[in-house]
């Protein structure tokens, strides 16, 4: 009753409901199941699938639930987005199960026909977001805070999902193994390192080299970053935060620093830089990005003229 009050996408709302339960299935998974994969519990992939997942799949509902331009025709392509990504879980957690790699596994007829599917399903995924993305872009809101938080989210969240593409280029290795003859890998999320290795606890990261992974997750969860970051500026008890066009600067502001932040782990992570060793030169741009952004809120909340005068 309350999914049909609020408007909400059912495929992807059950879909959410779904990945919800495997979250603690696949923790469980983990604390019983003692195989590895590459160094990490064979259950720790398809837990963090299912967190983003879930994140995922209840903001995309909401987002088609307001009235914009992608709310007539982002219903069938939520449900393609709800079906391929059930497929892509299907196989992640299938796979995790067989104690195989679930994502560049061409090691057999079996694996590569798995993999290839996921590819398929990818694509459709990111096709349907991309069109959502770009009807959403020329949509007014009654909530303008929201609107430019949805919009700028989802652009970002498509580049997000598009550095899936470049994990699909093959090593120079890899190449090689192909011209032989020889099945394996193709692709792989780590950049001047094999895959695996020393990691971060919490997210898996390559911490000895370059990883497709941190720009990848960071992009897509624009998504939620953002609107949370709208709704927050809501709550704020402030004069100048009661102007929409102050918090809508704020926003956008915010929309840029977030976009900044995902080219600059996608720079540091294509150069085979660890997201924990930056250099020189990411810090300065670091900086800069943040020097930037800093005189831009210090801009959007100087008092008006007329607030001054009143």
């Amino acid at each position: 009753m309350l999914r049909k009050a609020l408007g909400w996408h059912t495929p992807l709302m059950l879909f959410t409901l779904v990945m919800v339960a495997l979250v603690p299935i696949t923790g469980l998974a983990m604390l019983v199941d003692d195989r590895t994969l590459d160094g990490a519990p064979i259950w720790f992939k398809p837990f963090k699938f299912a967190v983003s997942f879930a994140l995922y799949g209840v903001t995309l509902s909401w987002a088609l639930s307001l009235p914009t331009k992608a709310r007539k025709v982002g219903k069938p392509l939520g449900t393609i987005i709800a079906v391929t990504s059930t497929i892509e879980m299907v196989i992640i957690v299938g796979q995790a199960a067989r104690g195989q790699h679930s994502h560049f596994n061409v090691s057999t007829a079996f694996d590569r026909a798995l993999f290839i599917a996921m590819g398929l399903s990818v694509m459709f995924l990111w096709t349907s977001t991309a069109v959502i993305a770009m009807l959403v872009a020329f949509s007014k809101f009654v909530d303008k805070v929201a609107g430019t938080a949805l919009r700028y989210g989802l652009l970002i969240s498509v580049a997000g999902l598009s550095v899936g593409f470049l994990m699909l280029v093959p090593t120079p290795d890899q190449i090689q193994d192909i011209s032989k003859g020889v099945n394996g890998v193709i692709g792989g999320h780590s950049v001047g390192v094999p895959d695996g290795g020393p990691s971060m606890a919490a997210t898996g990261w390559n911490t000895t080299g370059g990883d497709l992974r941190v720009p990848h997750f960071f992009g897509m969860h624009a998504l939620q970053a953002l609107p949370l970051f709208a709704a927050a500026l809501g709550f704020v008890r402030s004069p100048r935060l009661a102007d929409e066009r102050t918090r809508a600067q704020l926003v956008r502001l915010a929309a840029g620093l977030y976009a900044g932040l995902f080219a600059l782990t996608l720079w540091q992570s294509l150069r085979g830089q660890a997201v924990t060793s930056p250099d020189a030169p990411t810090l300065i741009a670091l900086a800069a990005l943040l020097a930037v952004t800093g005189l831009g809120v210090v801009r959007a909340l100087k008092p008006t003229t007329a607030a001054v005068q009143a």
